[in-house]
């Protein structure tokens, strides 16, 4: 299957082609990087080192199409929506990591990307109703079937595979939820900002986007259309100065509060039984950033709070991986027919 990556010398694209360039299943045809077009792949990247040395390319839709028949897009949001149409109309299938089609109402996404929606006048209103929200483990035969799949981001990602079963089957209050996400500074992208200077988050932790936080809404808008009621939940993201790396606390209240923590546990192994990479801990056991970095697993601990009904969820996760392109490779794995964890066996670097 030959597959384009635009948007290659991102952070997302540059894990994306070390996941994908050996990879028997999928041949890398394209490369699209508008700052870096004319340079040869190996001459920048030399340490991701690809055998056919591709020339990275201006992103073009034509070309696009002639070498592949997926193109996976790894672009700043708003950017994706100017070239999905038309690479939809050619007979592509997208895969898109941005968040421009991870809303079903495209009005939403102009209210909660304001800025992005002054900048790129959108009117893909159909596109952003017919595409699938690219959460692996829980819309397997969406994606399956889809054209356009929506990757989630890695907050979302983090929050809502320990929270869907418990809302889901009604275990858990849908009001009161919280979420405590912290998050490794590779997630605010490769282009130079100074809040992710070494000398401004290096030995500190720092909390961002209170309340109105972007990711919140995708959160929201998820876990309400998936439990049907809705949900709205307090989010806070914390910047700590690891690269790589998520941990995410969230709390909330038992609507059963004789149950234990090992029926809680007991339900999420039963949801997550089929997926390899979802690894439920036992009770007492907490996880660390530092076991899933370079894999796509996804490692979830939780306790009961028996003096007050509360169950508290903790999950890590590699945000470049589980929370990015290894989510978009499971998707790549799905619309091509294979199964959804082929190719994604990654060694953990420890310690």
């Amino acid at each position: 299957m030959n597959v384009s990556i635009v948007g290659a010398t991102g952070y997302g694209g540059i894990q994306l082609i070390s996941l994908l360039k050996s990879n028997p299943n999928y041949k890398i045809t394209f490369l699209g990087g508008n700052k870096t077009a004319g340079a040869r792949w190996n001459d920048i990247f030399p340490f991701v080192n690809l055998q056919n040395n591709l020339l990275i390319e201006e992103i073009n839709t034509n070309k696009i199409a002639e070498k592949s028949e997926i193109a996976l897009l790894s672009l700043p949001s708003g950017i994706s929506s100017t070239i999905t149409p038309t690479l939809i109309e050619k007979g592509l299938k997208v895969i898109d990591l941005s968040a421009d089609y991870r809303y079903k109402s495209l009005d939403r996404w102009k209210e909660i990307y304001s800025k992005e929606s002054n900048i790129f006048k959108r009117n893909d209103y159909e596109l952003c109703e017919e595409a699938t929200y690219g959460l692996s483990e829980i819309n397997q035969d969406a994606i399956t079937n889809s054209r356009l799949i929506a990757c989630p981001g890695c907050y979302p990602t983090s929050t809502l595979i320990p929270l869907i079963p418990f809302l889901t089957q009604g275990i858990i209050d849908n009001d009161g939820i919280s979420v405590d996400s912290k998050s490794g500074t590779s997630g605010g992208g490769r282009d130079p900002k100074q809040d992710l200077l070494l000398a401004e988050c290096g030995e500190g932790i720092s909390a961002y986007g209170l309340i109105n936080h972007r990711h919140t809404s995708e959160i929201e808008d998820i876990l309400s259309s998936i439990s049907g009621n809705e949900i709205e939940l307090i989010f806070t993201p914390h910047l700590i100065p690891i690269v790589r790396g998520m941990f995410t606390t969230i709390y909330c209240r038992l609507k059963d509060p004789g149950l234990t923590s090992e029926d809680c546990k007991t339900l999420l192994e039963s949801y997550y039984r089929k997926y390899l990479n979802i690894k439920i801990l036992p009770v007492g056991v907490y996880p660390s950033t530092k076991w899933v970095r370079n894999t796509n697993d996804m490692y979830i601990s939780l306790n009961v709070d028996k003096r007050n009904g509360r169950l508290v969820i903790l999950s890590v996760l590699d945000n470049l991986i589980k929370g990015q392109a290894g989510q978009a490779l499971q998707n790549l794995n799905l619309i091509s027919g294979l199964d959804i964890n082929e190719g994604i066996e990654f060694t953990n670097i420890y310690p």
